[in-house]
């Protein structure tokens, strides 16, 4: 049976190095290729072929969800494992809504990280217990829900890019959209967030975990 081939795509290169030497050493799993930022995954996954792509969501170029667009566009079938160091119950609703086959931290035992790939590969979802748990909690009413859920898979995008300071320009020509648009997404999520300001906006993330 030939390995599952594996895309890694992360911005440091120790990071890189261990999971292609973690993965390398699991029977029936090979890396591919291991880049450090968006464009370079692009160019990779066009390059090869792969049976998982093993994503970050900080990289220096792109966001992740902006490569995991890009991704579902044009090879929709492609599993996607999201690792990342940002919280699971604040990033992985949002993870999956955007088509991402699962969702793990990086602290995550190597044992259950390969778990996952396998479990992505073979088409199915796969969950951490922290997500897992969040979700149960919120769908029975124990926990409720944190405010940045409510927003759609574009909005999500937009408030991230705002949280990390870019303005309606920048965000507009990175998402090919135009300075109108952008600012349009920005007052629906600044009043689904009940915020005022971008300032607001910017502290709301920094309390969530959401930036860092």
């Amino acid at each position: 049976m030939n390995p599952l081939r594996i895309v890694v795509v992360d911005d440091h290169e120790l990071v890189r190095t261990g999971l292609q030497q973690t993965l390398n050493q699991q029977a029936g799993l090979r890396v591919v290729a291991a880049c450090g930022n968006g464009g370079q995954a692009l160019q990779a996954l066009r390059a090869r072929s792969c049976d998982v792509l093993l994503l970050d969501l900080a990289l220096p170029d792109m966001s992740g969800l902006d490569v995991l667009r890009q991704v579902r566009q044009s090879q929709p079938d492609l599993p996607v494992l999201v690792l990342s160091g940002y919280p699971e119950t604040q990033f992985g609703v949002q993870v999956l809504r955007a088509g991402a086959s699962g969702f793990i931290g990086k602290d995550t035992e190597a044992a259950e990280l390969v778990r996952a790939i396998r479990t992505v590969a073979r088409g199915n979802r796969y969950v951490g217990q922290g997500l897992t748990d969040a979700l149960v909690n919120g769908l029975h009413g124990t926990v409720s829900a944190p405010l940045h859920e409510q927003l759609s898979v574009r909005e999500f995008q937009v408030f991230c890019k705002l949280a990390a300071g870019l303005g309606v320009t920048e965000i507009g020509t990175q998402l090919s959209l135009s300075a109108k648009t952008i600012s349009t997404y920005r007052s629906r999520v600044l009043t689904k967030l009940e915020l005022r300001t971008t300032a607001e906006l910017i502290s709301y993330a920094i309390h969530n975990h959401l930036v860092r």
